[in-house]
């Protein structure tokens, strides 16, 4: 879960590598380093920080050289310390690598490599890479040879760069991204589009089990036995670059409010081919719908969506879960894999599953050309921009409003859901953003967080709670509501704030009796509705609808607004949650 960078240019290579690194930022890290190659030596800086803080104290802009590699480290294998950051060097130095992933066999490899005199300096997995490259370079005097054997060895999921103090750049690819970015006067390798886009939108993604060489003479391109590989150059939009706060505060709130207009670009978009994409669902015996975090609430939201217009009951099976679920998977059967970036390692995994098994795979993804949806049998772009912010915010009601329609154009109901006046109705909710504020600041010491909502409102409950957790950093649950009696009540007392989705809908008066219990138990009461009454201590108002199916799409924006602004109350930085990852690189 990290973000590695490689270039090859006429001018000063460490300023574009910094520059890409601050790009891809969004990804989650917890430090920064940069190597050069200056004058066949390999000049290596790295710290723990933000890449400005790091910057500034260090000056890696400033490195000399025209090759360079550059890391922002996620710690997996290691305390978070300038020891193990990145880039790694082997013992004679004569070789720095980047690498993204995980190696599973690291220990055993270091065992060997240590038996043989080489010293290692870090905690990480990463380190047996360049001594590998080193071992295999000093036998076979070949930077292609050394590759091979090198990827022989390592067992995992990865993709990493290297930097040789001839100048070359060598880059391997096992079920991890890395795509090349060609411009005019240099020649990039980059684990996001992101990091290189300002220079050139002419891209090549390289397959799983695919190296490349990078010199002064270009780029080859070659699979793991060896043989040439042949890839097309593709353009990729250069609306990838328009990441900035457009005068908000940070990049979370920002694509809060985007939201009344990318859930219109969801469902509006000439590019998605809706009738490919509902013919295969239409066409499979079973619909299996699989995601992580807040896809995976997507998933449930689904679940609950399709039985009610439909005669499709899909079964949601979480990503991460897929490898114990996979002996229940049924031939001619579908799996809907939902992700924003499309290149999550349990996502990817869950949807190798299913194809191992027959199934197809279709996609709900917002990073087009991403490895999900080069793998899919049919996908449905978000187009809802770049989400910078770690939590899912603007991507989760797109892939709402993407299923959603789905289920319209399946049941043949025009009436089902209405963009237009969705996005009014979010509108009307940010409208409130001052309530919510005031709230949120009555809540910044609160200790737990308890959501109730019953049917299709669970998921928004365990959305809302998640959203709490990554932002704020105060424990929060979400549950249904007629669980309460069966364990959660026996949690609730002044100190708790128990948050009740309860539009007017079937579920209300049901509700209504559940929180009242609750607030015999004196926990404080905060009521999400399009009707104030007596048992909440505050309100948060949502429009009446006149379908009762649209609710869920709106009401997880107060969660997400309330999430945001305890965030602030309690001095934390919403956009980059600690310990997370915009893009979940390892299993």
């Amino acid at each position: 879960m990290c973000s590695i960078i490689g270039c090859i240019t006429d001018s000063n290579v460490s300023e574009p590598i910094v520059k890409g690194l601050k790009k891809m930022e969004y990804r989650g890290y917890d430090s920064v380093g940069v190597a050069t190659n200056s004058g066949s030596q390999i000049l290596l800086k790295k710290g723990i920080g933000k890449v400005n803080t790091v910057n500034l104290d260090l000056k890696l802009d400033t490195m000399p050289g025209h090759v360079g590699i550059g890391h922002t480290r996620w710690a997996t294998h290691g305390r978070v310390n300038k020891i193990n950051a990145h880039p790694h060097l082997c013992s004679d130095n004569s070789i720095a690598v980047v690498h993204n992933g995980i190696i599973e066999n690291y220990s055993e490899l270091r065992k060997d490599l240590e038996k043989k005199g080489i010293i290692f300096k870090s905690e990480t997995d990463t380190e047996v890479i360049p001594n590998l490259l080193g071992s295999y370079l000093k036998q076979t005097n070949n930077v292609k040879e050394a590759l091979m054997k090198t990827v022989s060895k390592l067992n995992g999921q990865y993709s990493f760069i290297s930097l040789f103090g001839d100048g070359s750049l060598v880059a391997a690819r096992f079920h991890e991204p890395l795509i090349i970015g060609i411009g005019e006067k240099e020649c990039f390798i980059s684990s996001d589009v992101l990091g290189f886009i300002e220079k050139t939108d002419q891209v090549i993604y390289l397959e799983n089990e695919e190296f490349v060489i990078i010199d002064d003479k270009g780029y080859r391109i070659y699979d793991f036995d060896g043989n040439s590989v042949k890839h097309e150059i593709v353009t990729v939009s250069k609306q990838k670059n328009a990441v900035n706060k457009n005068g908000h505060k940070h990049f979370t709130r920002k694509e809060i409010f985007e939201q009344p207009a990318t859930i219109l670009n969801a469902v509006n978009n000439p590019n998605n081919d809706w009738k490919k994409f509902t013919d295969i669902v239409q066409n499979s015996s079973k619909i299996y719908i699989t995601g992580s975090g807040t896809s995976y609430n997507v998933a449930l939201v689904a679940k609950y969506l399709f039985p009610m217009h439909t005669t499709i009951s899909p079964e949601a099976i979480m990503s991460s879960e897929m490898t114990y679920s996979k002996d229940r998977l049924e031939k001619n059967s579908v799996l809907i894999a939902i992700s924003q970036s499309g290149e999550s390692a349990d996502v990817l995994e869950a949807a190798a599953i299913a194809k191992e098994k027959g199934l197809k795979v279709i996609s709900v993804v917002n990073s087009l050309a991403s490895s999900l949806e080069r793998i899919s049998d049919a996908a449905l772009g978000l187009y809802c921009g770049t989400e910078i912010g770690v939590a899912a915010t603007k991507s989760f009601t797109s892939q709402l409003s993407i299923f959603y329609k789905v289920v319209e154009l399946i049941s043949k109901q025009d009436a089902i859901f209405d963009a237009k006046k969705v996005s009014k109705w979010i509108s009307e909710i940010l409208d409130s953003e001052p309530t919510i504020i005031n709230l949120a600041k009555g809540m910044k010491d609160a200790a737990d967080v308890y959501i109730l909502g019953r049917g299709i409102h669970y998921p928004i409950a365990k959305e809302g709670a998640l959203k709490i957790k990554e932002l704020s950093y105060v424990h929060a649950e979400g549950f249904p509501t007629g669980e309460l009696k069966h364990g959660p009540l026996a949690l609730m007392d002044e100190s708790s704030y128990v948050i009740a989705i309860n539009p007017e809908d079937n579920t209300y008066q049901n509700n209504l009796s559940n929180i009242q219990e609750v607030k015999a138990r004196g926990a404080r009461i905060i009521g999400i509705s399009n009707k104030n009454h007596e048992t909440y201590d505050h309100w948060i108002k949502i429009p009446t609808l006149e379908q009762d199916i649209m609710y869920p799409i709106i009401e997880t924006v107060p969660f997400q607004l309330l999430a945001y602004h305890m965030s602030l109350e309690r001095g934390e930085d919403p956009d980059y949650p600690r310990n997370l990852a915009k893009c979940v690189t390892v299993k």
